[in-house]
């Protein structure tokens, strides 16, 4: 079925956890609680984690192949700072809002006047991320290149991540084409991203800030962890489909998580997975950073 959670194997862990036995035993129980999450997940569920501070890690299908739905929204944002910091377009840029440019499914431009009003290249972004909005990000497409998308993520070594289709585009779906990655290589692209390998320092600042923005709907997610920890996420649906991947900004122990799901046969018992793999993974780095070398909770 694919790779599997490595549990308390030194691959999975960092040198410090794989020394001390006791945050041996703590990774792998958290390791088995993850697997035993995707076992029982009625579909096929594949996460993977890692802590950006120690590089300790967690994994079940990691390298399997998921359809992305609209959390590859974050490869277009990515996509279109990179082109403004090189200067290719401006952000302040405005685009009509045309009826040619119009799909269904989420959002608010599709009801808007035709040509009534133009926004800019960043409040679409805004558009794409919050409301998830279809037509800004074809938009958006249409502005930085599909091709230019695929050669950004071809060049930062994504194989798998891929941008091959519009959104609402029925007849590419028909014909299986869709927008594709892995947990790992989602995480990877994440984690490039926080740590500022793909952008200067002001476009890194914006994109976080932009994906940092509160949604419309929560998702799975930020429904595992409580108020007051950030998280930086696009989160994606479609029938049979539930993903979602992120930063979580837990103070002094930022981790990027990616879990997605395929073939599932319930969306809300989807979502109610991804939100317990959320909400252990939040726990156990809490417990680690709240605690001391001998385990005892600081105040």
């Amino acid at each position: 079925m694919g790779e599997r959670a490595l549990g308390a194997s030194a691959k999975s862990q960092n040198t410090q956890t794989a020394a001390d036995p006791r945050l041996t035993d703590l990774h792998s129980k958290l390791a088995r609680q993850l697997e035993q999450t995707a076992a029982e997940f009625d579909g096929v569920m594949g996460l993977a984690v890692k802590d950006l501070t120690t590089g300790e890690s967690f994994a079940v299908n990691a390298a399997m192949v998921f359809p992305q739905a609209s959390s590859i929204k974050i490869t277009v944002l990515m996509e279109l700072l990179r082109q403004a910091q090189a200067g290719k377009l401006k952000l302040d840029d405005r685009v009509a809002i045309k009826q040619v440019h119009m799909v269904g499914g989420s959002g608010v431009l599709q009801f808007f006047g035709d040509a009534s009003s133009a926004i800019s290249l960043r409040d679409l972004a805004v558009l794409m991320i919050v409301l998830s909005d279809n037509t800004a990000t074809n938009i958006l497409i249409d502005q930085v290149g599909m091709a230019n998308v695929n050669d950004t993520l071809a060049h930062l070594g994504l194989a798998q991540t891929r941008l091959q289709r519009r959104m609402i585009d029925t007849a590419a779906q028909r014909a299986g084409r869709e927008n594709l990655s892995t947990p790992r290589e989602m995480t990877t692209l994440l984690e490039l991203l926080h740590g500022g390998k793909v952008l200067d320092a002001s476009h890194t600042a914006a994109l976080l800030e932009i994906l940092k923005y509160p949604k419309e709907n929560a998702s799975p997610l930020r429904n595992g962890l409580p108020d007051g920890i950030a998280l930086a996420n696009k989160a994606g649906s479609l029938p049979g489909v539930r993903c979602d991947s992120g930063i979580v900004l837990l103070p002094d122990r930022p981790y990027v998580i990616s879990v997605m799901t395929t073939y599932g046969h319930d969306s809300h018992a989807a979502e109610r997975a991804i939100s317990e793999v959320s909400r252990r993974v939040l726990e156990y780095f809490e417990r680690l950073a709240r605690s001391n070398g001998q385990g005892v909770r600081l105040p």
